[in-house]
């Protein structure tokens, strides 16, 4: 199979990416990029992606969309949402983690996340440093907000993480970041990057 049919093949089957399982709309407004690291930090646990997408779900269908909202909620109701979408073995350490990263976000840069770019100042190794003040988001968790939000923000661009490199290897694509993102228009690179990403998690 050459290149072209392979990367076909790959988006066909898992070209969607996290944030839109999740059901979020990305755009560069302060309450998508909040849901993004929401999800983020669900994703930062040692559990299966589809249940935190789901508990995000849970969440944002809880109203639970916003730094502001987030943290007027009590603990419990958040408690209660994870559950339903059985995210349950971290539940109430991550209604803490949400609650207190709610309260940070806030603090930090008035509940909008593009005040944390402007600080970053274009450098995305900053982007993912000042992510990481937020409680439960490491290496990991600032890297998958990077992953997704690489279609709203050029500077981010390209990002694949480690997985998607050895999930692009085996398949006969490129190994770099650079190649890779030469196989799609930018805006794309999050569906391909999260294609990879499932795509290894299955072999």
């Amino acid at each position: 199979m050459n290149t072209e049919d392979t990367l076909a093949e790959l988006l066909r089957e898992h070209g969607r990416s996290y944030a839109e399982e999740a059901g979020i709309t990305l755009r560069d407004k302060p309450s998508p990029l909040y849901q993004l690291l929401v999800l983020a930090v669900l994703c930062s646990t040692r559990i299966k992606a589809d249940i935190a997408t789901d508990a995000a779900r849970e969440l944002f269908r809880s109203r639970l969309r916003t730094p502001r909202v987030m943290a007027d909620t009590d603990w419990q109701t958040i408690v209660d949402a994870l559950g339903r979408a059985h995210y349950r073995r971290y539940d109430e350490s991550t209604a803490t983690a949400l609650l207190e990263g709610a309260e940070v976000v806030l603090r930090r840069w008035g509940g909008d996340l593009r005040r944390l770019r402007d600080e970053a100042n274009g450098d995305p190794e900053a982007v993912r440093e000042l992510l990481q003040e937020v409680p439960r988001i490491g290496p990991v968790g600032a890297g998958i907000f990077c992953r997704e939000a690489q279609g709203l923000w050029p500077e981010l661009r390209p990002f694949f993480d480690d997985r998607a490199r050895e999930a692009a290897s085996s398949l006969g694509l490129p190994r770099t970041d650079e190649g890779l993102a030469g196989l799609v228009a930018p805006d794309e690179l999050p569906r391909l990057a999260s294609a990879l990403v499932r795509s290894g998690l299955q072999h």
